[in-house]
């Protein structure tokens, strides 16, 4: 998640307070990923050294405004421009927990894969009922149309994650089995199962010509 650049486009509608900002960054993304005043400041701190933001004076309460620069800008156009780098992926906690848990003595995986399909359908539903309710708050013209597509973007987004999610975990499972069978008659000596005549090479057509 780059909150660096998050902040940059928020103060790129105009100078803001760090509290402001943390505020504005979780109405935008629906608190999917909640901020603390303190990451706030540090990556205001980070992008003023960089020159990307400059203080912008204050407000009439008090509270010290952040401008972005034109460097800024430049940074912001730069990250909307460029697709995100999928070379190096964030490491996945599930992903390691079944890699972790394959082969491990007194680990029952099929019982950590439907113990977490559970919680993934439980989370896809309560994705899908924030957004019918989101929907239903546009229809409506209750909500405030800018912050609100936005969530609606990234709910639907969680929603085709936990989808692909639970489709995995299904993979995993068939997978699982298997290979166990596979295991099983090897250890009692079956003979090797014939090729499926779906996948198995087909013999060349003649070409002699016919009688």
């Amino acid at each position: 998640m780059s909150i660096r650049h998050g902040l940059l486009a928020l103060l790129d509608d105009g100078p803001r307070y760090g509290s402001q900002l943390r505020t504005e960054f979780e109405s935008r993304t629906g608190s999917t990923w909640p901020l603390n005043v303190g990451q706030v400041y540090t990556t205001l701190a980070r992008l003023e050294r960089d020159g990307l933001v400059a203080p912008g004076g204050e407000d009439p309460a008090g509270h010290t405004l952040y401008a972005i620069t034109e460097a800024g800008r430049a940074e912001l156009r730069l990250w909307y421009e460029r697709p995100v780098d999928r070379t190096s992926p964030p490491r996945d906690e599930l992903a390691i927990k079944l890699a972790m848990a394959v082969g491990s003595p007194g680990v029952d995986i099929r019982a950590v894969i439907q113990a977490q399909r559970h919680a993934t359908v439980k989370a896809m539903q309560d994705y899908t009922r924030l957004k019918a309710q989101a929907l239903a708050a546009l229809e409506s013209g209750a909500a405030r149309e800018r912050d609100d597509v936005a969530w609606l973007l990234v709910l639907e987004q969680l929603i085709f994650q936990t989808e692909a999610e639970a489709r995995w975990l299904d993979h995993s499972e068939s997978r699982l089995v298997r290979l166990s069978l596979t295991a099983d008659r090897r250890a009692d000596g079956d003979p090797p199962q014939a090729a499926d005549p779906a996948t198995a090479p087909k013999p060349r057509a003649s070409h002699a010509p016919q009688r």
